[in-house]
């Protein structure tokens, strides 16, 4: 009998998996769901196309046309799905191998509260704190950017403080200026795109996330980590222009 692991997977369609490595929001997990994503971008698949991490899964995007033609690799002849959640199981043991890989920290300046920040005062309030508390604490940590998605360069980041933690709005805004800073229950992020949105806007930073003329467009990856820290104004208005001369 083979002591070979099996992982968690599903079908996602015709031409997709998505493979469950644990529960919840946490550094540990993720950093499974990072590893694995490492070994099939070393060890590709005949007819492997990308795979995606979020906060505990890693979705996997394959031809079904590629992985049928193909023999490389593949130890059994069934479906293209089944060749594919075979060669993903024989990567099981290794995933726990892999030495904890470090992202980059980026600094993020924000200008907190007033027109740029206009929920400020209702996650204050939901919390009982003051304004200066609420910014206090939503600077301190050093956030893990778990996923990018929703949005082009929109980053989900875990790690914010259950003090400021606050649902949704009942009501999305039609239409979220770029470089909004938001909370959303235990999550925070920032909106790259003008877009809709439900999340608690508490601020603004003057730092592009998606540039599309840049390679990689996306500021952020997944495994990178964010401090905010707060600008005033002036200085909002000085990055500002210092962007638009570049």
């Amino acid at each position: 009998m083979s002591d070979q692991k099996s992982l968690d997977i599903k079908a996602l369609g015709d031409s997709a998996i998505l493979i469950k490595l644990g529960e919840g929001i946490h550094p540990s997990v993720h950093q499974q769901v990072k590893n694995l994503s490492f070994l099939l971008d070393e060890f590709p698949f005949d007819g492997f196309i990308e795979s995606v991490p979020a906060y505990n899964s890693l979705a996997v995007y394959y031809s079904p046309y590629l992985v049928h033609q193909s023999t490389h690799g593949f130890q059994t002849d069934g479906t293209p799905l089944e060749k594919v959640i075979h060669y993903i199981n024989t990567l099981a043991d290794q995933i726990s191998d892999l030495p904890v890989t470090e992202g980059r920290v980026v600094d993020i300046p924000v200008l907190y509260g007033g027109t740029f920040g206009p929920d400020l005062h209702i996650v204050a309030e939901t919390h009982n704190l003051s304004i200066d508390e609420v910014i206090e604490i939503h600077t301190t940590p050093e956030y893990l950017v778990y996923m990018i998605g929703f949005a082009p360069g929109f980053p989900f980041l875990g790690g914010l403080d259950e003090r400021i933690a606050t649902p949704r709005k009942l009501t999305p805004r039609t239409s979220i200026p770029p470089g909004s800073v938001g909370i959303a229950g235990k999550q925070t992020g920032v909106y790259p795109l003008e877009t809709p949105g439900g999340w608690q806007i508490i601020g603004r930073t003057p730092t592009d996330l998606f540039v599309p003329e840049l390679s990689p467009p996306s500021l952020l990856q997944s495994g990178d980590k964010i401090t905010f820290y707060p600008i005033t104004q002036q200085q909002y208005d000085e990055q500002k222009k210092v962007k638009s001369c570049q």
